[in-house]
């Protein structure tokens, strides 16, 4: 469980370095970091802080596909979460 906590943390520090990364390459018109990665470092851990993100730094909150394939890997995280403390317990 302890491993658990630490590997979610520092998956999250690092999607959100790179999604920050990527805000600041968009303002400044650079070689963007491909939506492909973004989404699978959500899809490992790190979902939480982007969509937090999505909407603090105003990045991809306005593209509707990026949007969808987030919020879809949200839910699996939620559901799959929720099955893994279910029987745990």
């Amino acid at each position: 469980m302890k491993f658990a906590i630490i590997y979610l943390i520092v998956i999250n520090v690092l999607a959100s370095i790179l999604f920050c990364v990527d805000k600041r390459r968009a303002t400044k018109d650079k070689r963007r970091i491909p939506e492909s990665i973004l989404h699978l470092f959500e899809l490992v851990g790190g979902i939480f802080t982007i969509i937090f993100l999505m909407f603090i730094i105003r990045h991809k909150n306005q593209k509707m596909s990026y949007k969808l394939v987030s919020f879809v890997i949200l839910a699996l995280w939620i559901f799959f979460s929720a099955v893994a403390v279910y029987n745990f317990y």
